[in-house]
């Protein structure tokens, strides 16, 4: 009798460059994308926990950790060659580093406003800028971003977030369309609710962290389907892929019944605890 065969490794030798690494949706990429045969870069402000994945991950010993802070854009180039000193050059960026928000537009400050746009949105662009220019000139890499249903919608307490992830579509929808001739592609995953601390950690009015799991993210998907569906979108070369509960029927919502997801939308209720 025959044995079962074995999975492709769609990823072997092939360096995957992951933000946001740590905990969560990023950890669980980093799992799915080493059983995949991948090399991995690490990167999140939290070394200590990044090297926790690492050990976790298939062959640990062949994964860089390297502690990145997304505002400090000063920074990247240093850090991109670290990881083309160590690894070669990255043949797949996942921009998932970031933070959530919690408060009520009216009362959220313009320095918080700031900070949700210079992690979620300029940061991800400055390390994609870093990166391009070696995907140009070898006319091949791909370029995965981990937005939201928060990409297509708004709902309340989360406006300067909801802001970022519309942002985000803006622009790599058009670098999409600017880099496909040169082979690069572009994969946009916007996941719904998903298991993780992303509302506890998430900045409230004053900046300070919401402290609280919403009860959304409790019932939520674990982190570890939502990490399978985007590594699938990834190896299929997908342009944009959704993954959570029936939230994600929103961004369908929206874009067919707009005026039936307003209705919706306004009644939902946001509480700061």
């Amino acid at each position: 009798m025959r044995g079962r065969l074995k999975p492709a490794v769609r990823f072997n030798n092939k360096t995957v460059w992951i933000t946001g690494a740590s905990s969560g949706i990023g950890e669980a990429l980093a799992l799915a994308f080493a059983r995949e045969g991948a090399r991995l870069v690490l990167s999140s402000r939290r070394p200590a926990e990044l090297e926790r994945v690492r050990a976790a991950c298939v062959n640990p010993e062949t994964h860089l950790v390297v502690p990145l802070d997304l505002t400090r854009t000063e920074t990247l180039a240093a850090a991109l060659a670290e990881v083309e000193r160590r690894c070669g050059a990255v043949d797949v960026l996942v921009n998932n580093g970031g933070v959530s928000q919690r408060a009520m537009a009216a009362e959220t400050t313009t320095e918080v406003e700031r900070a949700l746009m210079e992690v979620n949105y300029f940061g991800q662009i400055a390390l994609t800028k870093a990166v391009l220019p070696s995907m140009l000139a070898r006319r091949a890499g791909h370029i995965v971003v981990v937005s939201s249903v928060m990409g297509y919608i708004g709902t309340p307490g989360r406006s300067s977030y909801a802001a970022a992830k519309h942002a985000l579509h803006g622009y790599f929808d058009s670098l999409r369309a600017e880099v496909w001739r040169q082979g690069i592609k572009v994969t946009l995953a916007c996941p719904g609710y998903v298991r993780t601390a992303v509302s506890a950690n998430a900045f409230g009015a004053d900046g300070r962290q919401h402290g609280v799991t919403d009860a959304t993210h409790q019932r939520g998907i674990p982190p570890e389907q939502c990490a399978r569906a985007i590594v699938n979108a990834v190896a299929r070369g997908r342009e944009e892929v959704a993954v959570g509960g029936p939230e994600v029927y929103a961004i369908h919502l929206k874009r067919w019944l707009p005026w039936l997801a307003s209705r919706i939308i306004r009644r939902m209720k946001f509480v700061t605890k």
